[in-house]
């Protein structure tokens, strides 16, 4: 079981595993937005029930995951430059897991601020488009492993979708997720873990959206 876990991570949600921000290069973050916007590891662990502890960050979106078929691209990478594109202004993306390190419950969080509401809402459109376009996909990592996955999403509105990623032959491992809308502000929330996480995102989702400022 365990040796699913990392691809379930990576294709499910889309951040893990990626390499860190080469040093020297300035983050394109507006400093005290984003980063104070997140929930912090005390926030997180409460609201699901369990210790959590913070891992890697990323102040931008990375390039696209390798889907078949290629429409399926934003679906794999909900996280990526599929969705957020090139017009954010501010961006973090935050993991955290289990305070075991066993990889068997991560959470993911992340807040791209665009110039106005109308940039924020395509990049939600191109999401739920993309979802729409894909009930399944083969998707290969940078290590060349490929995993298969289920994606199964409720109706979605003008502010919001929600959806699950399940990884085929994992049991029941799944990722569950959720993104809205608030201004300009583009959020997402993930959570990774054996059975039912969905009651979790729609907890961390509403408590994310009750900090974003616009």
């Amino acid at each position: 079981m365990a040796a699913v876990l990392p691809c379930l991570v990576l294709i499910g949600v889309g951040w893990w595993l990626w390499p860190e921000q080469p040093t020297g290069i300035p983050p394109h973050v507006a400093a005290g937005t984003v980063q104070a916007d997140l929930l912090g590891a005390d926030s997180v662990s409460r609201l699901a029930g369990t210790t959590v502890v913070a891992g890697s960050q990323s102040g931008r979106p990375h390039a696209a995951l390798n889907a078949a078929p290629s429409d399926c691209a934003v679906a794999a990478g909900p996280t990526t430059q599929s969705v957020y594109g090139p017009a954010w202004k501010a961006f973090l993306s935050a993991t955290y897991q289990d305070a075991g390190g066993s990889g068997a419950y991560s959470v993911n969080q992340t807040l791209g601020v665009f110039p106005d509401a109308d940039t924020a809402g395509t990049a939600l459109q191109r999401l739920t488009d993309g979802l729409a376009r894909c009930s399944s996909a083969t998707v290969t990592d940078q290590a060349g492993r490929s995993s298969k996955w289920t994606y199964t999403a409720r109706p979605a509105t003008e502010s919001a979708v929600v959806w699950a990623a399940a990884q085929d032959g994992a049991g029941d491992w799944a990722c569950f997720h959720q993104a809205r809308v608030k201004g300009a502000s583009l959020l997402q929330v993930a959570v990774c873990q054996a059975g039912d996480g969905a009651s979790t995102a729609s907890k961390l989702a509403d408590e994310l959206a009750g900090k974003v400022t616009g």
